[in-house]
């Protein structure tokens, strides 16, 4: 019951973010912005919808496009990420990420994942948890709409077809939710950021006087394994691991 009032909180808030009619004004005036090349005004415009509290993946991508035009890769890749937790399988914004990273300093090559683990992760990142929602909720009306026709009717062979679709439907729908799950704890458990500063010396230690282990830029996508006041502990992509400054970095 928790999952299916996530989900449907997770479709929902969404729908309401770009609703009201400040924000569906905001979003064409800095789509007219971007269009027209004013790279700057746009980032003012679709900034003020993010900053206002609205959550969309086409918002970001949008503010993505706009800062990489202005030619800020940081935080071209800082939205694009933002946008990729919330629509994942999305190609544009995949393609998006991959081409910015393309401008980065740093080309950070991902150790080798085994094969099965890999086709796990891109099976629960192929739909949007919004998508998952939709398909939730629609399984589990066609699913409780078929009971009902099993509940009324007097015809034994609908009846019988009845019942097992909906077992079918209704195992489909918890299938939904089962992946949205995982989902959440995979983006939970790959909790990044993005390297803001045009150097930083990662350290062995979260102290000023510890020993540099290596240097990155800004741009690179690094992963946040701890907090310690104002130390972040990170990873790389190829497994490198050290301590920066909290203030080096922007967290998705």
């Amino acid at each position: 019951m928790k999952h299916i009032i996530y989900l449907l909180l997770i479709i929902v808030m969404p729908i309401y973010a770009l609703a009201n009619d400040e924000a569906n004004i905001l979003l064409k005036k800095g789509n007219d912005q971007y269009a027209k090349g004013q790279y700057k005004e746009a980032i003012t415009t679709y900034q003020k919808i993010v900053d206002d509290g609205h959550q969309s993946a086409l918002v970001y991508y949008n503010l993505g496009n706009a800062y990489f035009k202005n030619e800020d890769v940081p935080s071209a890749l800082l939205y694009y990420e933002k946008a990729h937790k919330l629509s994942p399988g999305d190609d544009d914004i995949n393609f998006n990420i991959q081409f910015a990273n393309q401008k980065t300093t740093d080309k950070v090559e991902a150790g080798t994942e085994f094969f099965i683990t890999k086709w796990w992760h891109s099976f629960i990142l192929r739909f949007s948890l919004t998508t998952l929602a939709v398909m939730t909720i629609l399984f589990f009306i066609a699913g409780c709409a078929l009971l009902i026709v099993y509940r009324f009717t007097n015809s034994v062979s609908i009846k019988k077809w009845s019942f097992y679709s909906a077992l079918v439907i209704l195992l489909f729908g918890f299938a939904s939710i089962f992946v949205a799950s995982r989902q959440d704890q995979y983006f939970d458990a790959h909790h990044g950021a993005i390297i803001f500063s045009t150097s930083v010396n990662v350290k062995s230690a979260p102290t000023p006087n510890a020993k540099n282990l290596f240097l990155i830029h800004d741009g690179t996508k690094v992963e946040i394994l701890e907090n310690n006041n104002d130390w972040m502990k990170i990873r790389l992509a190829s497994g490198n691991e050290g301590w920066i400054n909290a203030s080096d970095a922007k967290e998705i």
